[in-house]
Parts: C-alpha cells; structure tokens; sequence
C-alpha cells in the first residue's frame, strides 16, 4: 500500500531536483558573459589606459569614451534579462467550462468548430498551417497573433522570436527592442576596443613596449574583441533586415498563415513603419533601452488586411510600398535557440 506512494514521492523528488539543476544550468552561459565582459573591463581600464597608455590625455579620451558605451552596454544587457516575457491576458484563455466542455468532446472536428466559434470574438487572424484556430493545449488559449509557446520558458510568449540561452530569456514583444539594442552596443563595445587597443599590440608586437604583466592582457583582449566583433556583427545584422521586413526569427523560417492563406510579408507595412512597430515612434527613445513599442503585443497591423477590418489602422496612413519582395537566405545564428513548438 505504502509502496506506490514511495514511488511517485521518489519520482516527484527526482523530478523536482532535475527542474532545479536545469534552472540553475540555465545562467551558465549568461555567467560566462558576464565574467568576460568583467576581465574586459579590468583588462581595458586598468591594464590598457592606466598602465600602458602614457599620455594624461590620451588616457581620460578613452576612458570616457569606454565608459559611456560599457553603461549602454550593461544596461541593456540587464534589461534583455529581466524584462520578464509577455504573456496572452485572460480573454484568450479558456473559461472554465469552454476548458471541460472542449477536453470531454471527443470529436476532433466539433473541438475545431468550437475553437473557430470562440476566436470570432478575439483579433485573431492568423491560423495554423492546415488553417485551423492556433491553440495551445498547454497553457490552454488561444494564441494571439505571432504568440507561440516556448518550450524552455513553458509558457506562450508574446511576439515571439527565439530563447536566447546567452540573456538566459525569451525574446519577445516585452524585450525585442532592449534586445536589439544589446547586440548593437555590444557590437560598438567590441569596435572600440579594438580599434584603441589595436595601436599598442602593434608597439607590444615590434617590442616598442617592454614585456610586461600588461603585454598578455592587451594582445588577449584584441584577439577576444575581433572574435566577437565578427559573431555578433553577423547576428545584429540578421536582425537589422528581421526589422526590416517586420519579422520575428520564427516568421523568418516559418511563414505566417493568415485566413486569406499563406502570407511571408503579411506584417510588413514599409520601411520606417516596420522600425516603429520595434522601437516607436518617438525617436528620442530609440537609442535608450525604455519600453517604448507600439500596442499590447496581442494584435497587430497587417499588409493584408484594409481598415475595415483591422482596426489598429484606423487612424494611420496608407502602408508605404515595397518594391522588394525577392527571397533572402534565412539562416540560424549560434547566439539564439529556437525553441517555439
């Protein structure tokens, strides 16, 4: 009697500790940045600019200059992190009684009939790929447009794009733009250090400076700078044409099925249009990692759709044309793991 309750508790324990060894292993990756990004900082400051570099003026140039990409840097660092994920609100989960009334039918055609009947009275248009209501039997909603459920976060997200395992976080409508923002300063951050540092491993290299303690962590650091430079230009520029064409990583391999069919340029409203619907239309805010994305993230404007029938259109000017319509290469990046089911 007592022994298969010794089990499940033995199972629920052991399942319970995996859990957590997983939550835990989960911030490795996001230490082993921080812990590069903490030596860069020791490396450039104080090896570079107060023991190598001579020159008074020289040294406060390139320490303000540092500084004031290292605060954008770590800021939006941070804020890729803990800005927690969006999820759908309550009107596109299931009431109690739709739940037991979809589970107990057991005819796959009336449950899909009573999905359609409920997502009439939801801004829903996009469908699965046989054009059927996209539900997540999971979190038990229907998915608002461009939400999709992440496997590692286990829960449906917003806007989704990708789980990045390098934040630790899934990207989203709530931390899409502190995330694009992170690999641009990123980005800068590495050219800086390149380009000041490149002069003295020159000098360290022709034996202009003598062989000190500094000459290791200068030469180390260009070589760590270039190596992400090159990584991290490569995946901001994916990024930059996503934007572009107002498109999530996941829209990118997989294209969105709208009511009216197939559709891989349904959310793409123009160039300038298609920067707003990431980071606004205020430009003030572009460059400062502040929430400032048009919407609630559970609907959004479509190419396909007139005003009549998306109502977050009402008020704005005709879509600008695009011209472009030719297929680009679509390619994974090692930065980000796709993790949307």
């Amino acid at each position: 009697m007592f022994e298969p309750r010794m089990r499940r508790g033995w199972k629920m324990a052991l399942s319970g500790g995996l859990q957590c060894c997983r939550r835990v292993l989960a911030w490795v990756p996001v230490l082993i940045i921080v812990l590069v990004v903490l030596w860069s900082y020791y490396a450039y400051v104080f090896e570079l600019c107060l023991v190598t570099v001579l020159s008074p003026a020289e040294k406060v140039i390139y320490l303000i200059f540092y500084h004031a990409i290292f605060v954008f840097f770590t800021w939006t660092y941070w804020k890729s992190i803990f800005t927690l994920p969006q999820q759908p609100n309550q009107k596109f989960h299931l009431s109690y009684a739709d739940k037991e009334r979809y589970e107990n039918e057991e005819r796959p055609e009336v449950q899909k009939q009573m999905l359609v009947d409920m997502a009439k009275k939801l801004p829903v248009y996009t469908r699965t790929g046989s054009g059927a209501v996209r539900f997540c039997d999971r979190c038990h909603l229907i998915k608002p447009d461009r939400c999709h459920h992440c496997s590692v976060c286990a829960m449906c997200v917003l806007k989704m794009d990708h789980h990045c395992p390098w934040v630790n976080n899934c990207i989203g409508f709530s931390n899409y733009k502190f995330f694009l923002q992170f690999l641009a300063y990123s980005v800068l951050y590495c050219l800086y250090i390149a380009t000041t540092v490149f002069s003295y491993f020159i000098k360290y290299w022709r034996g202009e400076l003598p062989s000190v303690r500094s000459k290791f962590h200068v030469l180390f650091l260009l070589f760590v700078a270039c190596m992400f430079f090159v990584s991290l230009v490569v995946l901001f520029g994916y990024h930059c044409w996503l934007v572009s064409r107002n498109k999530t990583t996941l829209e990118a391999f997989c294209t969105p099925v709208f009511t009216s069919g197939p559709e891989k340029n349904g959310f793409n409203l123009g160039f300038i249009k298609n920067i707003q619907q990431v980071f606004g239309d205020k430009k003030k805010f572009w460059l400062i990692p502040v929430g400032s994305s048009p919407g609630d993230g559970h609907s959004f404007p479509m190419r396909c759709m007139n005003e009549s029938q998306n109502p977050l259109l009402a008020n704005q000017e005709p879509w600008e044309d695009d011209d472009d319509n030719r297929d680009y290469p679509e390619g994974s990046s090692s930065l980000a793991v796709e993790t949307e089911t």
